[in-house]
């Protein structure tokens, strides 16, 4: 891990996406000015981000009313909504958006507290840009083209369940590599594997103990990885839905007790980037589970050196083993 590059991080409760450098922990690029009001140069409770080429996408999810009140939010009773999807360029520039700030809706250019996106090269037999949305309080994940067309769709607009073409609070998508979408179906507590003909043909429930789906990807020896948050957890499974690995983020010293972790990826040195929310920090273990690297302070929430505040999202860059490759990152074509 500490041998990678940077490490770009969707820090929620600030309001920011940055990348951070693992050796000294310092910020080396910033987006967000920790506004709670979306526009051109801020995003808020932003629970996605990646980077590809010399652009970031950015899911701007936005913050829900809640009672306490969630950090990052100045009006708890209606929330702080977002609702957008946008690609900057380094010098923090929009580029290409999709849905409006602070608006909500499910028609043209419109979404509901998008909580992961991801960029395609091109999608079925259409060349170019393509970004996967996981839009989760439209129970969907819908794929756009550059010109803001759906052009697939798995999900009921507006209707949770867990029927045919039913999902219930989908917090991740991801296009594979056999052309399959995988979703993590969060309250349906489960990961489904799904045609783009809308047809399952997987699910993994870790043997029928995931509480919340969080997030899911397809590893290089053909197990998903899935987030489960609200067992504290991020379980590795098979292709028969049996769990080989698992590792818990709430048995250090001084943990809260519910971190509600958010995002796990593999590496490409077979270390797990780990996003541990309620816990405020970022950290990756290696394979027999030692902590190898950590940002932010352990259960301490905060924006000043080395702090976080709810992170939701983080990812190495240029490496994206278990994830779709974004189209210009050029890395490692063994990634694709």
């Amino acid at each position: 891990m500490m041998g990678r590059g940077d490490v770009l991080i969707a820090d929620q409760f600030n309001n920011r996406v940055i990348e951070v450098d693992p050796h000294t922990h310092y910020i080396v690029w910033q987006f967000g000015t920790g506004s709670d009001k979306p526009g051109p140069h801020s995003v808020v409770g932003t629970n996605d981000a990646e980077r590809f080429g010399r652009y970031t996408l950015i899911s701007g999810t936005g913050i829900p009313p809640s009672s306490p009140p969630l950090p990052g939010c100045s009006d708890p009773i209606n929330g702080c909504p977002d609702n957008r999807v946008f690609v900057v360029d380094h010098e923090g520039h929009i580029v290409w958006q999709y849905g409006k700030a602070g608006v909500t809706g499910a028609g043209f250019n419109r979404l509901n507290t998008p909580v992961q996106a991801a960029v395609l090269d091109g999608f079925r037999d259409e060349p170019g840009f393509h970004v996967i949305i996981t839009d989760q309080g439209n129970q969907r994940v819908i794929v756009v083209d550059r010109f803001h067309h759906v052009v697939w769709q798995y999900g009921t607009t507006g209707v949770a369940g867990s029927g045919a073409n039913q999902l219930s609070n989908p917090n991740s998508a991801e296009l594979l590599e056999n052309g399959h979408v995988l979703i993590a179906d969060e309250s349906n507590n489960r990961v489904i594997e799904v045609t783009l003909h809308g047809h399952i043909v997987a699910q993994f429930t870790a043997g029928g103990t995931v509480n919340g789906a969080a997030f899911a990807s397809r590893l290089r020896n053909g197990d998903t990885l899935i987030t489960d948050s609200n067992n504290n957890r991020i379980v590795e499974v098979n292709a028969h839905d049996v769990v080989v690995r698992q590792y818990f983020t709430n048995k250090q010293a001084g943990s809260n007790p519910n971190p509600l972790p958010t995002r796990a990826v593999r590496l490409r040195d077979g270390d797990t980037l780990i996003s541990d929310q309620f816990n405020d920090r970022v950290f990756a273990v290696s394979p027999h589970g030692k902590i190898v690297f950590t940002q932010g302070k352990l259960n301490v929430p905060g924006d000043g050196f080395n702090r976080l505040n709810g992170p939701y999202d983080a990812k190495v860059i240029g490496d994206f083993t278990g994830l779709t490759p974004p189209w210009a990152d050029d890395d490692d074509d063994d990634d694709r």
